[in-house]
């Protein structure tokens, strides 16, 4: 025998909703997981930052450079002809700058005249050192002199000029100092022969290059450069320099906010600052966890928008489940609301066919029968009211008359118009509304039909003790509207339920009691209209009280406001 598959509309939601968003929500996390892992294999992102540290090192090896050239071209072009040159010259020249620490120049006929800055010769390490530079450059001038004027040559011929060699490495205190030595040809005095060169040089002054001179070109190149980086565009932190002598760790020179660690790129210098090495890195991080951080936010970020996404589909499964029981509900309004219009009706039409037919024996039973279609009219009339509310509120268009009120009046007048029916289900009944109650702006009609919808549910669900109290009074800034029954009560997680349209308590008696559900859905819109607030206290077997609080200056609205 063939099965048959049934397939119900829960199943078919579930599978719709796997089909069109669960799959292609997991296809899209499992190629995103797969997308990062490559990015954490390949490294690509370290990669890029580490080529953009070295084309700033590279810029900043030049402008370094050109700092230097354009310091000791100052110097040059005040320098001394050969022929004018005196150790008084060269002191005179070191007063106006000094960040020349030394000065010298040689001429194969005259010898070599060095010289230093005269105000530090005091100091045992700068005296020592002069001492040993002097010693070194006469030696090395006449050892070199042919080299270096063929070297001036070459250069000159390309437009070029001074020229930096090897620098020297002074002692500054228990680490070394740094300085930068300069060669330059001086112009020819009249009467010197044509083929002798004068040679000039200027030695940096260490603690200038250390504490003036790097650091402020460091700090330039940052901002110059850096913020020009893809690694400040991506992250909070940003890249910081520092300058070391090549083979030792400690720094020479920093910037800012160099925070120590091991750098990301080096670069030794060629310029005019050789033997020295400029180093690269981000602040309080590396290019290694900064990838790793950017990995670890990714996962972290998708695992968000996973948990968004089913926090998604299951909101979205519940609304689809909600909009299915409300369809339900509203199936089995128009069956209870088909059974209420045609319970009155079909009385109607007997009583007024018996009336009709004139087969009655005594005037108190036509009375009765008379009462009976009135009162089956009015519930008839309360049903459809309550439909024509519904409607409008569900289409937007219900408005609402607030007038000045007195509340204790209304509230007394609805009931006496009520008293028929409670007395005739056989109710006690108590009404306490006192007579300072202060006068509210209300629709008179909208709080009457309320107040009668609460007592039409006490009278519906109170079948054993049948009482009915209606209270009335005012608390700090409002006026406050209770009905109390003792009937079979409301189950504290379905308490906020029963206002909501259409909703009935899953009670075997609920459901055994025929009608609409909109009851107290009306109410609470009718009330939050007035800017108030129902609510409900209860519990099963023990009763109910529902109070409606109104404030003082409800329906500030305005006349016939739209809800």
């Amino acid at each position: 025998m063939k099965k048959l598959w049934h397939w119900n509309e829960r199943t078919r939601l579930v599978l719709t909703l796997e089909l069109a968003v669960v799959l292609p929500a997991a296809a899209l996390i499992i190629f995103s997981v797969r997308h990062l892992r490559s990015i954490q294999r390949d490294r690509q992102l370290e990669a890029a930052i580490q080529r953009d540290f070295y084309q700033v090192l590279v810029i900043a090896d030049k402008h370094m450079s050109e700092k230097a050239y354009e310091i000791v071209d100052q110097v040059r072009h005040e320098f001394p002809v050969s022929g004018g040159a005196c150790p008084e010259s060269l002191d005179r020249l070191l007063e106006r700058y000094p960040y020349a620490a030394h000065l010298f120049l040689y001429n194969p006929n005259r010898g070599t005249i060095f010289r230093s800055q005269r105000a530090r010769l005091h100091e045992p390490d700068f005296c020592a050192e002069s001492a040993e530079l002097e010693k070194m450059t006469a030696g090395e001038m006449k050892a070199d002199y042919d080299w270096l004027v063929k070297k001036f040559q070459e250069l000159n011929s390309k437009g070029k000029t001074p020229m930096f060699c090897e620098p020297h490495l002074v002692h500054r205190g228990d680490r070394h100092g740094y300085e930068s030595i300069a060669y330059f040809r001086l112009p020819q005095a009249p009467e010197e022969p044509e083929e002798k060169t004068t040679v000039g040089g200027m030695i940096f002054d260490a603690e200038y290059l250390r504490d003036r001179l790097f650091p402020e070109m460091l700090s330039s190149l940052i901002s110059r450069n850096l913020a020009e980086t893809p690694s400040d565009k991506n992250s909070h932190t940003h890249a910081v320099m520092m300058l070391h002598i090549r083979g030792e760790s400690y720094p020479l020179a920093k910037s800012v906010d160099w925070d120590g660690g091991a750098p990301e790129v080096e670069r030794n210098l060629e310029g005019a600052f050789s033997g020295l090495t400029l180093a690269i890195k981000l602040q309080g991080t590396t290019l290694a966890s900064l990838g790793q951080h950017f990995v670890h936010t990714s996962f972290l970020v998708l695992g968000g928008l996973s948990l968004f996404l089913a926090g998604g589909i299951l909101l979205t499964y519940r609304n689809v489940m909600k909009e299915m029981a409300l369809a339900r509900l509203k199936s089995d309004f128009v069956s209870n609301v088909s059974h209420e219009l045609r319970t009155p009706l079909s009385l109607i039409r007997l009583y007024a066919e018996t009336l009709e037919m004139g087969r009655l024996s005594s005037r108190e039973k036509y009375q009765e029968y008379y009462a009976i279609i009135r009162k089956e009219s009015e519930r008839l009339t309360a049903l459809i009211n309550n439909i024509l509310d519904f409607s409008r509120i569900e289409a937007g268009k219900k408005e609402y008359d607030f007038r000045e009120t007195d509340i204790g009046e209304l509230a007394h007048n609805t009931l006496e118009s009520y008293r028929y029916q409670i007395e005739q289900h056989g109710f006690t009944f108590q009404e306490e509304i006192p007579d300072d109650l202060p006068r509210i702006r209300i629709d008179r009609e909208a709080i009457a039909r309320s107040l009668l919808n609460l007592v039409n549910n006490a009278l519906k669900y109170s079948p054993n003790e049948k009482y009915v109290g209606v209270k009335l009074y005012r608390d700090n800034g409002s006026v406050k509207l209770e009905v109390i029954d003792h009937g079979i009560g409301i189950p504290p997680g379905e308490q906020q339920k029963i206002f909501e349209k259409f909703y009935r308590v899953g009670n075997p008696l609920v459901h055994n009691t025929k009608g609409s559900g909109l009851g107290l859905s009306l109410v609470r819109h009718i009330v939050r209209a007035h800017g108030g607030e129902v609510s409900v206290e209860s519990a099963p077997g023990h009763g109910s009280k529902f109070i409606i609080a109104l404030p003082v200056n409800a329906g500030a609205s305005g006349d016939g406001a739209p809800a």
